[in-house]
């Protein structure tokens, strides 16, 4: 049974963006559709889908390419994102480890 998902305008373009870029980068580099996607081991279909921003290509394998064919993700000029995972991971411990809805609903009619 094929579920149809719905992105929001903002998603697609974003995903359109990415998928340019890293086609972009391929072609500077000089790499054919087979040989990227030799590299980060799918088939051609799948890296054309995510060259054209297919919202169901894992985001694993968009990541890879991107790597792949030197598309930055976050930063330009990282070269680990181990500093902004250490500080997320900071700030998610600082966060209750549960998160409850309230049991009552408060009432603040007045």
């Amino acid at each position: 049974m094929s579920e149809n998902r719905t992105y929001s305008k903002f998603t697609k373009e974003a995903l359109l963006l990415l998928g340019k870029r890293i086609r972009l980068a391929r072609k500077e580099r000089r790499m054919s559709e087979k040989d990227l996607s030799e590299r980060v081991g799918i088939a051609r279909s799948t890296l054309q889908k995510i060259e054209r921003g297919d919202p169901v290509v894992d985001i694993g394998l968009v990541f890879e390419a991107a790597t792949i064919t030197g598309v930055p993700l976050f930063e330009p000029d990282a070269t680990s994102l181990a500093p902004q995972i250490a500080q997320v991971r900071d700030k998610i411990a600082l966060l209750p480890a549960y998160i409850r809805k309230p049991k009552t609903e408060l009432n603040d009619d007045f």
